[in-house]
């Protein structure tokens, strides 16, 4: 079993689909390992996004990412889960994620495109480690 680390972003709370999110995974096969609602602090936000830290548009992702609360978790699945997951979520910018991608059916803007997930296994278990310490 691989586990991955996904956040349904400030955009997907406030619009309530963070059900047809996790369902979308759930009915995929993966299983929900941890879960928390809660809002994003600066030192948390740094260390996940520690390679984006000083570039022009970190001002703007950090302010967004911490203007309300993302629901942070863990899934489990079987190798490179974190492979399924990206899939399923499709392309970052969603004008160019397809139908049936969680960003094809209800992204709206590049930069707010609904949930994060890990892009390998040493990037899920780092983000683990940050948001889910001792997991």
């Amino acid at each position: 079993m691989s586990r991955t680390f996904i956040i349904c972003k400030p955009d997907s709370v406030e619009r309530g689909l963070v059900g047809e999110i996790l369902s979308r995974f759930e009915r995929k096969g993966l299983s929900i390992v941890a879960a928390e609602l809660r809002t994003l602090d600066a030192d948390t936000l740094d260390r996940h996004y520690e390679e984006h830290v000083g570039k022009g548009f970190y001002g703007d992702l950090k302010a967004f990412m911490s203007r309300s609360p993302a629901l942070v978790a863990v899934l489990e699945g079987p190798d490179d889960t974190f492979a399924i997951v990206r899939t399923m979520m499709g392309p970052t910018n969603p004008a160019e994620a397809p139908p049936g991608t969680i960003r094809g059916d209800f992204g709206t803007i590049m930069t707010e495109n609904l949930v994060h997930g890990s892009d390998s296994n040493e990037s899920a278990e780092r983000e683990i480690g940050i948001f889910f310490p001792g997991l």
